[in-house]
Order: structure tokens, then C-alpha cells, then sequence
């Protein structure tokens, strides 16, 4: 089966990039044979504050004559055309938000070949004013889904879709061939030895509840001053007052902010120095970054949001909180480190690894797309 995957891939930032870079060669394993549509671009400069779209730190760009552009619509249909003079049996289109849809609509339109969508999320993150209207097209110009998680398949399910879908999970990489020891990554990192590390890591937006893991860090530091949190990643909209909510809160002496995008080759210190990552978050369908943690043997302490409880084996990949509020996410913080040493942790990590690998859900995924290609599904 030859699938053309439609979707950012590195050296362009971000969760989707980088699940789609992994997902080609996942499904190459599994015996298909994929051409990759990459995006050249997917938002304005000036949306972007100055900020470089790709990442500096992954020199490799992915050989494509494809010239797609989010911002351009003629060249959806350019390279639509392209595409189906490709003749591939099948397009795999990465949706994650509202203007996706439009943009599904004219390859399916242009090409005449089935469609699946595979939603990293249904409703965008910063909802649209058309996200209904922009949803009803997606559906209408999509032959099956492939979600990561069940709370996206429910808003799907809400929508009243009638087409086939499938609900998998977000893969966890294998562990990192060279990860350092703790003491070594603390000490590039330049953080106490002895201190409780907790990592808040990627993109600092909103919906991801950093300002209440920063209220969270007032109360539980009174509580137990050897608590260290480290904020890693590129500030987007609002967000970007961090350092202001720190020093208003004087948690600046247990906070450590390392701003900007953390590139590939930075990735394994950073997880290695933590003793726990913490996903604070107001609503979340699936993180990316819970599987990241957990594939560098990382716990992981999450709010009850979305999919998150079903990314975190509680007691045993980390713990889960609840309750929503700082003061709640502050016990469980103390509580993990109270119970941790108690907990399989090695055991639950090398489980999670396994049953959530790439190659498992590169086996299924596959075998989905391909009864959607033969109209089967």
C-alpha cells in the first residue's frame, strides 16, 4: 500500500512534526510504502513574534518537490495535483485544528483518492468562530479517522460521523540509546544534586495550566523547600508573562525558566535531570509530552483532563490528580514523592514502552488504511 502522509514534518517545530517524523518509518516497518507531503510552511512570520519556524538543532530537511503552505491555498492545489500524479493508494492527512479542513476538502477533492484523517485533535486547541462549520467539512471530505485517544473519538462520535474510524494511542518511542545519569545531566544543567526536579516542557500556552502549576509551586515549596521546578519551552501568546507571574508569587528561588525551543539534541539532559514531569493541564485530549517522558523513563504527575488518566498508569508510570486547583496538585506533587519509592516505576515504564510502542501502532494503523483504501473499513 503506498500512503502520501500530508503533514509538517522536522526540521519544522513541534509535536506534530515530530509524530509524523517517527510515523513514516513506523509504517515503512509495517511493510507500507509512504511518500511524504511536508508543509514548507504553516504560519505567518509575524504570528510566529520573530521566532524561527524550524528547529536549529535538526539540520536534516526532508527531500520533497512538494511546495505545500498552509497560508497559500493555490499551492493545496498544486500540489494536489501533484500528488495524484503520484498515484498513491491512499491520503493520510495530520489534523490537528480547524484550518486543516479546508485544505482536506481540496486534496480529496483534486486527487479522487479515499482520505483518512488522523486527529491529533477534533476541536482546535484556541476554538474558531466556523469550528462546526469547519468541522462538517472534515467530515464530509474524509473516508475514514484515526484517533489518538477516546476523548477525541467522543467529539468525533458527537459530531454524528458515519464513516469508519479507528481509536489507537499516542505511540512512547523506546528508550534513548545515551541517556545521561542524573547527577551528569544536573550537573550540565547546573541544578542542585539533591534537590526534587520537576519539569514543565514544551510549547507554554493557555490550555496547558502553567500559571496554575506556578500558584501550585507557592504552596507546595512552603511545604517542602527541596522542590525545584523547571519550565522548558517557547512562550506563545499570553503565555509569554512568565517570569512576571514568578517573581509576583517569590517562587523565583524554585523556579528555573530555560526559555525557548528545546531542540532534539537537548531533549535527553533535560528528562534525565527530572524526577518527575508534570502536565498541569485545564483540558487536553493527548499529550505528546506524556509519552516523550515516559520513553526516557521519566514518571509523569497529571491533572485529570481529557485522555491524560489514560496516558498515566496511576502508581505505576505516575500519578494522577483528582481534583482541579493548585492547592489539590499540590498534595499530589508531595504525595508522589511520598509514595514513589513504593511504586514500580521501572516495571511501569518498560510496560508502558512496550504496549504503546511504534511498531504496535504502526501494525494497526496500517492495517486500518489499508481496508479504508480498498473501501473495506
Amino acid at each position: 500500500m503506498r500512503i502520501a502522509l500530508i503533514s509538517p514534518f522536522p526540521p519544522l517545530k513541534g509535536g506534530i512534526a515530530r509524530f509524523s517524523g517517527l510515523l513514516r518509518p513506523a509504517l515503512e516497518a509495517a511493510g507500507c510504502e509512504v511518500l511524504p507531503v511536508p508543509f514548507r510552511r504553516l504560519y505567518p512570520r509575524w504570528l510566529l513574534n520573530g521566532r524561527p519556524a524550524a528547529d536549529a538543532g535538526d539540520q536534516a530537511t526532508l527531500p520533497s518537490s512538494f511546495r505545500l503552505d498552509l497560508m497559500n491555498p493555490l499551492s493545496w492545489f498544486l500540489t494536489a495535483r501533484a500528488v495524484r500524479n503520484q498515484r498513491p493508494d491512499l491520503l493520510l492527512v495530520a489534523y490537528w485544528g480547524g484550518l486543516l479542513a479546508p485544505l482536506c476538502a481540496v486534496f480529496r477533492a483534486v486527487t479522487g483518492i479515499r482520505t483518512v484523517a488522523l486527529l491529533h485533535n477534533f476541536a482546535s486547541h484556541e476554538r474558531l468562530p466556523a469550528e462546526a462549520l469547519l468541522q462538517r467539512l472534515l467530515l464530509a471530505s474524509s473516508d475514514g479517522f484515526i484517533t489518538l485517544s477516546s476523548s477525541v473519538r467522543e467529539e468525533l462520535d458527537s459530531a454524528g460521523h458515519r464513516k469508519p474510524a479507528t481509536t489507537l494511542f499516542h505511540p512512547v518511542d523506546a528508550a534513548p540509546e545515551h541517556l545521561p545519569s542524573k547527577p551528569e545531566a544536573r550537573k550540565l544543567l547546573g541544578l542542585p544534586s539533591e534537590a526534587k526536579v520537576l519539569l514543565f516542557f514544551g510549547y507554554l500556552r493557555r490550555y496547558k495550566g502553567l500559571d496554575v502549576l506556578l500558584e501550585t509551586m507557592a504552596v507546595a515549596h512552603r511545604r517542602d523547600p527541596s522542590l525545584l521546578l523547571v519550565v522548558a519551552g517557547e512562550p506563545v501568546g499570553a503565555a509569554g508573562s512568565v517570569g512576571a507571574a514568578v517573581e509576583r508569587l517569590g517562587i523565583a528561588g524554585c523556579v528555573q525558566l530555560l526559555p525557548g525551543y528545546v531542540s532534539a539534541d537537548r531533549l535527553a539532559p533535560l528528562f534525565a535531570a527530572a524526577d518527575a514531569v508534570v502536565l498541569p493541564y485545564r483540558s487536553a485530549t493527548q499529550s505528546g509530552v506524556a509519552p516523550l517522558a515516559l520513553s526516557h523513563g521519566v514518571p509523569v504527575i497529571a491533572c485529570d483532563a481529557g485522555a491524560l488518566p489514560s496516558q498515566v498508569a496511576h502508581g505505576r508510570t505516575g500519578w494522577v490528580v483528582r481534583r482541579a486547583g493548585h492547592e489539590a496538585l499540590a498534595e499530589g506533587i508531595l504525595e508522589f514523592f511520598r509514595c514513589r519509592g513504593s511504586m514500580p516505576l521501572r516495571e511501569g515504564l518498560d510496560e508502558a514502552r512496550r504496549a504503546a510502542s511504534w511498531q504496535e501502532f504502526a501494525s494497526q494503523a496500517a492495517s486500518f488504511l489499508d481496508s479504508c483504501a480498498k473501501g473495506a473499513a
